[in-house]
């Protein structure tokens, strides 16, 4: 997260951060990240550098993005609350409800704080399944890794479009919004550069990532 300096009043994170699959592999990816966000050109810093595996990149990235997300829910988790925010909603037309498939096979309506939390518990039961994202350094991932990902970087982007619809203006007077926009514009970039949210769903913020694409 060099890149971005959250001020210390901020650094309430929602859990504790997720570190990179473990190895040297892991290591070497999350410094290439680190310095490509550290000269400010996002685009370069979304594609696969050469010679690196795709699923080795997804995995760091996809690691990288939850930990974002994490802290700027983090800086607004006084403000939405079960009274503000009774359902997930991403503006007047779109609402989320929460299923996993697993516990909670059909969807149910719950306040948005309630469903950032299932999300966020959820994307942190795959990141820690080593069957899914395997930890040793040369360790295969499964077939379905990138359908993985691919949910899990739909849902976090659910987070984003929630942010900026109950609570920009929270996070600009928290002079937060240069932070969320750079953050979201990184999302958005590597999402875009994989392929890894089909445009139907990014639709509660069409003109903003139309902007930045």
């Amino acid at each position: 997260m060099s890149l971005f300096g959250l001020g210390s009043r901020n650094q309430k994170t929602f859990r504790p951060k997720k570190n990179a699959p473990s190895g040297s592999k892991g290591a070497q990816l999350q410094a290439h990240i680190d310095a490509t966000l550290g000269s400010g050109n996002l685009r370069e810093a979304v594609r696969l550098p050469p010679g690196e595996d795709i699923n080795e990149w997804l995995a760091v990235n996809t690691v990288d993005f939850f930990n974002q997300v994490n802290i700027l829910y983090g800086t607004l988790s006084e403000f939405c609350t079960p009274s503000n925010c009774p359902t997930m909603t991403a503006g007047p037309k779109y609402e989320y409800r929460w299923a996993d498939g697993v516990t909670i096979k059909k969807p149910i309506e719950v306040s948005a704080p309630k469903y950032v939390e299932y999300l966020m518990d959820w994307i942190e039961s795959q990141l820690d399944d080593e069957r899914i994202f395997p930890q040793r350094l040369g360790a295969p991932f499964p077939p379905n890794f990138q359908d993985v990902v691919k949910t899990i970087f739909k849902r976090l982007f659910r987070v984003y479009a929630h942010i900026y619809h109950s609570h920009f203006q929270k996070i600009v007077s928290l002079k937060e919004e240069a932070h969320l926009n750079t953050c979201f514009k990184h999302f958005v970039l590597f999402t875009w550069e994989f392929r890894l949210i089909d445009k139907g769903e990014l639709a509660p913020l069409h003109d903003l990532v139309e902007s930045i694409l």
